[in-house]
């Protein structure tokens, strides 16, 4: 980063990463599984990372901030007006918002360093209108309510671009779906690297089911469950108690659990992920006319080969085709010579950060 000392502190629902750049340096912090072992909360997690950075100088701290709302920059610095915008965003990220703000909140008490949010909804306000607007009436105006697709994931999906160029040349600014699967899954579609049209929606909620969120639901059914428990019961439901946990009969929310499990309800659970995700790219790729590549990230998605093939099993009259070797190898492209790239990228999103940081701190300047 030049000649600036910036970290890259990334909250996640159940961890807390880092990478320190420094001289074209990188040093990485992880503190994972927070209120399961050694962290019980998010707070153990970030005040052990400032305890670990042992008093070094650094010009800038860069934040991972999942819901940034109707604004049209990709970062921003983080002052006490913008920290308050950003807490009243969170009941549409409980898992992540408040754990990325409360970070910034004890770096803030902890060190006199300029504060940087970057947004993870920003990579989606390419979207067109007609993968913005939700068929649901406005009094205010289609677009002032708030009431909109916002999109997340948008620093990986952000890294992805920066390095698909490299990896399929002029193929790349073509139509490729881009699958993020994780504890949290998305998918986006890109067309010339930018983004028209993904999965989740107003919150990180929607779209495919996850390890602990449900996805798309008929909205009924959400009714229904609020009139029998109450909406913060639902809440708690939707957000941590469904998904893959609820699919799996509450074995486990962990994919990886899944697989090594033999019961029928672990396979159900694995089947239902798989055919969701191959039904949304096969959606994404119908409104695209089409797919030149598919790229695979995220912690599912970059390591699970038996998930990639059953995803791409079906998906054959796309022209996508898995070589078996390639894709039990985890190499970086898996797909047969005949048929469209099909490519697993690890994203890198505290480097996407401290670019962003970088970029927002000579702005201020």
């Amino acid at each position: 980063m030049n000649d600036l000392t910036i970290l890259a502190v990334n909250g996640g629902s159940s961890s807390v990463k880092a990478a320190l750049f420094q001289d074209n340096l990188r040093q990485d912090f992880h503190y994972e599984h927070i209120g399961q072992g050694e962290f019980p909360d998010h707070a153990a997690a970030y005040k052990k990372l400032i305890a670990d950075l042992d008093g070094r100088t650094i010009h800038a701290v860069g934040h991972r901030i999942t819901h940034g709302g109707d604004v049209a920059h990709a970062a921003c610095i983080l002052d006490d007006q913008e920290y308050s915008r950003l807490q009243n965003l969170a009941p549409l990220a409980p898992l992540h918002q408040p754990n990325n703000l409360l970070g910034a909140a004890l770096f803030a008490q902890n060190l006199s360093v300029k504060q940087v949010a970057c947004f993870d909804t920003a990579f989606h306000t390419t979207l067109p209108e007609l993968a913005q607007r939700l068929a649901i009436p406005n009094e205010s105006g289609p677009h002032e309510s708030g009431f909109k697709r916002y999109g997340f994931h948008g620093l990986a999906y952000a890294n992805v671009a920066r390095v698909l160029p490299d990896l399929l040349g002029a193929l790349a600014k073509k139509r490729v779906v881009v699958a993020h699967l994780g504890s949290g899954a998305s998918l986006c579609l890109l067309e010339n690297l930018q983004s028209m049209d993904t999965t989740m929606s107003l919150t990180p909620l929607g779209g495919l089911p996850m390890a602990t969120r449900s996805g798309d639901l008929d909205p009924g059914v959400v009714l229904e469950l609020v009139k029998r428990h109450g909406l913060d019961r639902v809440t708690e439901m939707l957000y941590r108690e469904s998904g893959l946990l609820a699919l799996s009969g509450g074995i486990s929310s962990n994919m990886q659990t899944l697989l090594s499990s033999d019961t029928a309800d672990s396979r159900f659970a694995v089947a239902y992920f798989c055919r969701s995700v191959t039904a949304a790219i096969g959606a994404l790729a119908a409104k695209a006319g089409g797919v030149e590549a598919l790229v695979f990230t995220g912690g599912i998605g970059q390591h699970s080969p038996e998930i990639r093939a059953s995803i791409c099993a079906p998906l054959a009259f796309l022209g996508i085709r898995l070589s078996s070797e390639s894709n039990n190898a985890n190499k970086p492209f898996i797909n047969m010579a005949e048929g469209k790239p099909v490519v697993t990228i690890k994203v890198v999103e505290e480097l996407e950060i401290a670019r962003l940081t970088e970029s927002v701190l000579h702005r201020s300047q």
